[in-house]
């Protein structure tokens, strides 16, 4: 697939870029209210009838073991809503504004064995702020997977597309881990001027809690709560969380390592005004488009350019939002990636195979 070209806009060029989204932020936000609360408080009864249903279903498999399989199906679709329709959007405080006591972004836990505050301290500023900058984002500078020529190519890079099933494979584990930011607090791997307000022994406590937490209930207290089914019980559960994350992982690496998802070096992002930092996050981003079911199931993370503009903006506002993005992009010369999930999907493949090599 040929690459997008984008020409950098001049300083006053990003400074009206700037004005323009900020603009259409503010228009977004003055409109937020009881829309937001309805489709807020919609999603969470689905979510809960579906978890309910397939929880409650799971017991009837002694009938049959043919059973099993619809309501695993709604137990992982349960386990999906609940991370990225809900969770990871209420944990962006995209909801905050409603002040609702439980759905916020500082009491809200979700089905997950990631610890949702230090997912919160990474993810939330260390992402969003340093998107795709090599040595700053880990997701680019520090992960298991070479996915640019910035990057040293290194033995185990030859194997990576078996490395991306197995992490898609664990992939609640590979976050709860990223996330925790494990290469400082297990092996010491410090970044130079980065300071941390939580200990390493918090950060661990909180990792292994929350792992130990997760793991008896999808393994031990459920199952044992249906003790004549007990296995067909914590089979389900194991398989319902294994589709959640091959999908979870599957979207989000759409959104963040498509063929035309750009990097950046660090001294090209030095004291960078608003507006560059707009046009680095839609360079660095990318969107699939789909049916409005498929938008829930992601999260809308299939909105991921929007996502990155205004990560606290409530998410089920960004289709609407993404062909006036696209205008603004068109504008000033800047690419807009997007296309249908199974092509990004490819180039996603494509990555991670070309890079797979020095």
């Amino acid at each position: 697939m040929e690459k997008q070209q984008s020409l950098k806009p001049d300083a006053a060029q990003l400074a009206a870029l700037a004005a323009e989204l900020d603009q259409l932020l503010q228009t977004e936000k003055v409109a937020l209210g009881e829309a937001d609360a309805a489709y807020l408080q919609r999603l969470v009864f689905w979510q809960r009838c579906c978890a309910l249903t397939g929880r409650l279903g799971l017991l009837l498999c002694w009938f049959s073991w043919w059973w099993l399989l619809p309501c695993v199906l709604l137990l992982a679709l349960a386990k999906i809503l609940d991370n990225m329709e809900i969770g990871h959007n209420v944990l962006h405080g995209q909801y905050d504004f409603l002040r609702h006591p439980t759905l916020n972004s500082q009491r809200f836990e979700w089905d997950i064995v990631c610890d949702a505050k230090s997912w919160q301290r990474t993810h939330n500023f260390e992402h969003h702020t340093y998107t795709n900058i090599i040595g700053e984002d880990r997701d680019f500078g520090y992960g298991l997977l070479r996915l640019s020529d910035d990057l040293r190519w290194r033995l185990q890079n030859s194997w990576q597309l078996l490395t991306y099933l197995l992490l898609s494979t664990l992939f609640q584990w590979g976050i709860a881990y990223h996330e925790l930011a494990a290469q400082r607090v297990f092996f010491g791997k410090k970044k130079p001027g980065r300071f941390s307000q939580v200990s390493d022994a918090q950060l661990k406590k909180a990792f292994f809690t929350k792992a130990r937490r997760q793991l008896a209930k999808d393994y031990l207290v459920y199952p044992l709560l249906c003790w004549p089914v007990a296995v067909p019980v914590l089979l389900g559960n194991f398989a319902a969380n294994l589709l959640r994350n091959w999908w979870t992982s599957t979207v989000i690496f759409c959104g963040h390592f498509t063929e035309q998802a750009q990097v950046f070096q660090p001294e090209h992002c030095q004291n960078e005004s608003r507006g560059h930092w707009y046009y680095r996050q839609i360079l660095g981003s990318s969107n699939f488009s789909g049916p409005r079911w498929l938008h829930i199931l992601t999260g809308h993370l299939s909105c991921q350019i929007e996502h990155h503009l205004f990560p606290d903006l409530p998410a089920w506002r960004y289709p609407a939002l993404s062909a006036k993005v696209q205008q603004i992009a068109q504008k000033y010369g800047i690419a807009y990636n997007t296309g249908s999930f199974f092509r990004q999907y490819l180039t996603v493949l494509q990555r991670i195979w070309r890079y797979s090599w020095p």
